[in-house]
């Protein structure tokens, strides 16, 4: 008779971050942790354990750990506090002989690499329609065409900021349908 799996499945692979902890000397202060997740980009992810704290035993599974993080290259100020994603088993501990090659500086995200999002865009089309019309009935001249300030939320991952006004965005973003994944429904669309 055949196993029949009943409940969710789950992409994780490894071991909760408290198992590896409490198996290691000094509770692995000074270890490399990387989470399963993460390995899918290019750039090193991984934390680096600076201090562990045990949890009450209502939560069996949780641990907090204080750790410099490093995301797609990216290393974040300051140590940061894992506890509420301690307890998924998506950890794996990297080998001593494997830290060093793992860990290298060279990966770095440089400036270049940052993406420069647009400060203005133009108002959608009936937007602007309409905003010119009111411009035409005060009596204004109307010499550019209107645009919006773009307000964006602030990644912490620092990947991307807002231009200032005297530098050039390498995103455009620009109104349309942009390029559909199935060209041939939009064949007979006439753009205007």
């Amino acid at each position: 008779m055949p196993i029949k799996y009943i409940g969710r499945t789950t992409d994780f692979k490894g071991k909760t971050l408290w198992e590896i902890v409490g198996n290691l000397k000094n509770f692995g202060i000074g270890r490399i942790v990387v989470r399963s997740r993460f390995e899918r980009y290019p750039e090193p992810s991984y934390l680096k354990i600076c201090k562990v704290e045990a949890l009450p035993n209502t939560e069996a599974r949780k641990v907090r750990v204080w750790a410099e993080k490093v995301f797609r290259g990216r290393k974040y100020p300051g140590l940061v506090k894992i506890e509420s994603a301690s307890y998924k088993a998506d950890y794996r501990l990297l080998h001593k002989d494997e830290e060093e090659d793992y860990c290298k500086e060279d990966a770095v995200i440089s400036l270049e690499k940052i993406k420069l999002l647009p400060h203005t865009i133009p108002y959608p089309p009936l937007l602007k329609e309409m905003i010119l019309n009111e411009c035409r009935a005060r009596g204004e001249e109307v010499t550019k065409e209107p645009e919006m300030e773009m307000s964006y939320t602030r990644s912490r991952d620092g990947l991307s900021r807002k231009a200032r006004k005297d530098e050039t965005p390498t995103v455009k973003f620009e109104p349309g349908i942009g390029t559909p994944i199935s060209p041939e429904l939009y064949a007979n669309v006439q753009r205007q």
